[in-house]
């Protein structure tokens, strides 16, 4: 009897982009990327800190914002294999008071932005016979939230646009998914962990009782965009510690 063989979780010899990889969530996603044997090339707005994180980890850095879609196209002037779309924005308030520059500046980095990263990575991605591309979703994409109807509109958004493109690329050979954490430590949320009633509400919602950190989203970042992940497109992988199983 010859025994199957667990498919590789290396990513040696493939160039993979990450978007939003100067803090937070993108940080580690390069990390964990660069970590498995890709070369990295890192995206955001701050440079500085983007230069010290790419230069950490052996990567390239360049300063872009994703908003500018024709800004956004040249990235890919050479495609890539691996595609993680880390930005994001939070504007959180009640919507009665939402204001339409709130919606619209959500909008255009949660949701346009995410289009067009994904059409210019799938075109590159089409000439070298398949590739893979994560956006970093939410738990809100999937529920609602207080004071957040504006983000869980973008996120909800976003998971209906990736299971459209994963029917559409799959032929290509394209696989494209979301991941969708719960709320996770960084310098941007730090605010909510430190209201007690914002804290308590999330500590309550969460099964495993604790918040996230970025290191719980690394080994999902290298799955997805690894062999063992070569048959699964369109979905979403929730590490929300149990929110959304309510």
């Amino acid at each position: 009897m010859t025994l199957p063989q667990t498919p590789s979780f290396r990513l040696d010899g493939r160039r993979a982009l990450v978007t939003g990889a100067s803090s937070g969530i993108g940080l580690a996603c390069a990390v964990a990327l660069a970590d498995a044997g890709a070369a990295v090339t890192c995206v955001a707005r701050r440079k500085d800190a983007l230069e010290d994180v790419a230069r950490q980890i052996g990567g390239r850095a360049v300063p872009c914002d994703i908003t500018d879609v024709d800004a956004l196209a040249g990235l890919f002037d050479t495609p890539y294999q691996i595609v993680v779309n880390a930005a994001g924005l939070a504007r959180h308030g009640p919507a009665l008071d939402t204001a339409p520059d709130d919606f619209d500046a959500v909008m255009a980095v949660n949701l346009r932005a995410a289009y067009f990263l994904s059409q210019a990575a799938a075109r590159g991605m089409v000439g070298l016979g398949g590739g893979t591309i994560i956006h970093i979703s939410s738990q809100m994409g999937h529920v609602g939230g207080p004071d957040r109807a504006v983000y869980c509109a973008s996120k909800h958004a976003i998971e209906g646009m990736v299971k459209a493109m994963a029917l559409e690329w799959g032929p290509h050979r394209i696989r494209i998914n979301t991941i969708c954490p719960t709320f996770i430590r960084t310098p941007l949320t730090e605010k909510t962990f430190t209201d007690p009633d914002r804290r308590d509400w999330l500590l309550r919602n969460i099964a495993l009782g604790r918040p996230g950190e970025v290191t719980d989203l690394m080994g999902a970042v290298v799955f997805l965009t690894s062999d063992a992940a070569a048959m699964v497109t369109g979905t979403a992988l929730k590490v929300d510690g149990g929110w959304t199983a309510a």
